[in-house]
Parts: C-alpha cells; sequence; structure tokens
C-alpha cells in the first residue's frame, strides 16, 4: 500500500472511530433517558412540576458521577 493509500485508510478508520463514539454516547443518553424515566415520571403531563425536574436532574447527575467514577477506576 503507497503512502496516500495508508492515509486514506487512517482517515478512514478516524471517521469509524468517531462514529462510534457518537453511537455510544447516543446509547448512553438513552439509558439514561430511560433510567430516570422510570425512576421520576408518575404521570406526563403538560409541564414538569419542581419535584420531577428534580428528581430528573439528580437522576442524570448521579447517572454522571457513577460512569465517571467507573471510567476513572478502570483506567
Amino acid at each position: 500500500m503507497d503512502g496516500q493509500g495508508s492515509a486514506d485508510a487512517a482517515g478512514l478508520q478516524k471517521l469509524i472511530d468517531i462514529e462510534s463514539q457518537k453511537q455510544r454516547f447516543h446509547q448512553a443518553v438513552h439509558e439514561i433517558m430511560d433510567i430516570c424515566w422510570e425512576k421520576c415520571m408518575d404521570k406526563p403531563g403538560p409541564k414538569l412540576d419542581a419535584k420531577t425536574q428534580n428528581c430528573f436532574s439528580n437522576c442524570v447527575e448521579r447517572f454522571i458521577d457513577t460512569s465517571q467514577f467507573i471510567l476513572n477506576r478502570i483506567e
């Protein structure tokens, strides 16, 4: 493989890695929302009350904190 082919392959691999990271991020967001929805949402309505907003905020923050803790432990 010549230098150009190698550069093209490296660029393609980088693009694939970026798209994989995006996909993992989107999956994590959906997982967080599913978990927090089940935990915090009693009955859907036109607006979120303060209690539900706080529950969602705390749920997401704890999920992020836990994920960060696990990533730090793995490293």
